[in-house]
């Protein structure tokens, strides 16, 4: 008599609720976090308070998790013709749509209260950032460069921190905006070359399909705009250039290994490449604390 194997427990809604949101994927909110902590060290002049620390750490996974819920519920249909995605909760049918809508809902709700304790010029930001994250998700159907959108909505947190700090919005935290944006452009493009054989099958649009055998000088060249816009507004507001100088050292020859990992286009070298690209942020941000810390320590 031949026994069958034993079926696999029920998850929890909890546990499916923490996978749709990608909770123990932390790379995917840190990419967010380390730049809009480097627009609060400088709109602040270094430590901002634990006011605006809690607010804009929270903030930022909240509205990451959020829009995990959007996406997945937009891209149900297709992430099940996509080897990497088939599994998710809303395309397993785990999890309903209504659940990850209310799910979404209740996140972004969540740092909106956030936002309420800030500003009226965060709160005014606040709500185009929330039309952005909405919107992206279908950006993949017609728009040659999604990756640009996701930029858009993922660097809103930059003159929110400003906002958050000064009351308003200068020139450079556009910049570091914009910079924002490249940088996003460099690691979702790697993120984007992993699926491309699935979706050109599908018809999705991603920036590694319209780069084509041009991507990797893409990214490289994302990777180094962003570097050059943020050392350019960073090198004139810190007190102290030798702290920046090492961080931003350290994140070109994290770049430089990018290019070692995606250069062969190989699934496994680019995504081991996204997962990692929080380092590079991480690296930026480490140079931009350390330098107003030693700067006002006077060495």
């Amino acid at each position: 008599m031949v026994s069958t194997p034993p079926s696999a427990p029920p998850r929890s809604r909890l546990s499916l609720y923490l996978d749709l949101i990608r909770w123990d994927r932390p790379a995917g909110w840190l990419v967010l976090y380390w730049p809009t902590m480097g627009a609060l060290w400088l709109a602040a002049g270094g430590w901002p308070g634990w006011h605006l620390f809690i607010v804009f750490t929270l903030g930022t996974v909240l509205m990451r998790s959020a829009g995990c819920c959007i996406n997945d519920v937009a891209d149900r249909n297709f992430d099940r013709y996509v080897k990497r995605t088939a599994q998710r909760p809303i395309t397993s049918g785990l999890v309903s749509v209504r659940e990850a809508l209310t799910l979404g809902a209740v996140l972004a709700l969540i740092a909106f209260a956030l936002a309420l304790t800030t500003n009226w010029a965060v709160i005014a930001w606040s709500v185009p950032a929330l039309l952005v994250t909405i919107v992206y998700p279908f950006t993949k159907r017609f728009f040659a460069m999604p990756q640009a959108v996701l930029g858009i909505a993922f660097g809103f947190g930059i003159p929110m921190a400003y906002a958050a700090v000064r009351g308003s919005v200068p020139l450079e935290a556009l910049w570091l905006f914009l910079g924002k944006i490249a940088l996003v452009l460099a690691y979702d493009t790697e993120y984007a070359m992993v699926d491309r054989d699935d979706d050109l099958k599908i018809g999705m649009k991603t920036s590694a399909i319209t780069l084509g055998r041009a991507d990797v000088a893409a990214v490289m060249g994302f990777f180094a705009l962003y570097l050059a816009i943020w050392w350019s507004v960073s090198a004139a507001r810190v007190p102290a250039l030798w702290p920046l100088a090492l961080g931003f050292a350290v994140a070109a020859a994290q770049v430089a290994w990018h290019y070692t990992l995606i250069r062969t286009r190989t699934r496994e070298g680019c995504f081991v490449a996204f997962k990692q690209s929080h380092w590079i942020g991480a690296a930026v941000f480490a140079g931009i604390a350390a330098a107003f810390a030693v700067g006002r320590a006077g060495y």
